[in-house]
């Protein structure tokens, strides 16, 4: 059984830094895409960073040059760092990755999730 813990989430004022871990254990056979998502109350889920398996990082517009998306392999741990935080952030952030426990059967892993709370 695969499993994705996320950490590091918490309270934090504007203009201030948080950094997400989400550490993957159990047995993997290949390991695609893998991402960090946010939903804010209200909102539908959205993409914010992700990381293809050739390690190309893609961040939405809204939180370019601000986030980073950066991985462990040694650790099996994807993080998210975090800069120049806005109210807008606040949200609950889940990583996600896309990979495969037997193969030619993928799936989408999730955390269980991380509240940001960004005040003014």
């Amino acid at each position: 059984q695969v499993q994705l813990v996320e950490s590091g989430g918490g309270l934090v004022q504007a203009g201030g830094s948080l950094r997400l871990s989400c550490a993957g254990s159990g047995r993997i056979f290949s390991i695609n895409d893998m991402g960090w998502y946010r939903q804010a109350p209200g909102k539908q889920r959205e993409l914010v960073a992700g990381l293809t398996s050739g390690g190309a990082p893609n961040y939405a517009d809204s939180v370019k040059g601000r986030f980073t998306i950066s991985t462990d392999n040694a650790k099996n741990t994807v993080y998210l760092q975090m800069n120049s935080l806005k109210p807008e952030d606040t949200a609950v952030y889940y990583c996600a990755v896309d990979l495969s426990v037997v193969p030619g059967r993928p799936l989408k892993a999730w955390g269980q999730g991380a509240l940001v709370t960004v005040s003014s």
